[in-house]
């Protein structure tokens, strides 16, 4: 099965597919904000597209597991993403994956010009590896 990740942002929202045993992440696209319910359309026309069977949204949390104010409009973001398609939305922890996304980017060797701009689809990937291999090790 294949899965959607979606890293929601207040400028950007990066996206990221498995491959289609579930095993492999890689970045897809990244699409502007515009509005909740606008992006929560946009995202489920893609994951619709790609012929997910389900959707991760990132969802950061504080140092006590609560949602911080991103992690809050990230669960409304997934709420409204849950009206726009019938396929199951999650929310997952995405701490540091933008962080972890520009490590990566400083590990393949990208000159310092490369390294500028946004990391959004890279963010999503590393979020969804991180529930791809989650999966493996814990499952259901």
């Amino acid at each position: 099965m294949r899965i959607l990740a979606v890293d929601p942002g207040s400028k950007r929202i990066g996206l990221a597919v498995s491959d289609p045993t579930g095993t492999i992440a890689n970045p897809l696209a990244v699409l502007q904000h515009v509005a909740r319910l606008v992006d929560a359309a946009a995202v489920a026309q893609e994951a619709a597209a790609q012929g997910v069977g389900l959707i991760v949204v990132g969802q950061s949390l504080d140092d006590e597991g609560k949602p911080t104010f991103a992690g809050r409009q990230s669960a409304r973001f997934a709420e409204a993403l849950q009206t726009q398609t019938s396929l199951p939305v999650v929310l997952w922890e995405e701490g540091f994956t933008t962080q972890d996304a520009r490590a990566a980017r400083l590990q393949m060797g990208a000159s310092r010009k490369n390294r500028s701009g946004h990391l959004d689809d890279l963010a999503a990937t590393v979020l969804l590896q991180s529930y791809l291999d989650a999966r493996v090790e814990n499952p259901k």
